[in-house]
């Protein structure tokens, strides 16, 4: 039985796609507040999970205590 392969995103899909800068998401990650990254073969490099980012928007989403005024002052 042939397995689903899971979709990476590397650094500048994730700040595209949460709409947090470098900083902002490896402070979050130091928190346990965002996924952690996965490293990859050859190197430093890491990469997210998609499923996982997905579920951390979509969690933000239903959640009160982010609003839009702490998402955009976390951006920067």
């Amino acid at each position: 039985m042939k397995q689903a392969t899971e979709t990476l995103m590397r650094l500048p899909a994730v700040m595209e796609a949460t709409g947090y800068g470098r900083s902002s998401i490896y402070s979050l990650i130091k928190q346990k507040k965002f996924p952690d990254p996965v490293s990859l073969a050859g190197g430093g490099a890491v990469a997210w999970r998609k499923s996982e980012v997905q579920a951390w928007i979509d969690g933000q989403a239903g959640n009160p205590q982010t609003g839009q005024a702490e998402r955009m002052g976390a951006k920067y």
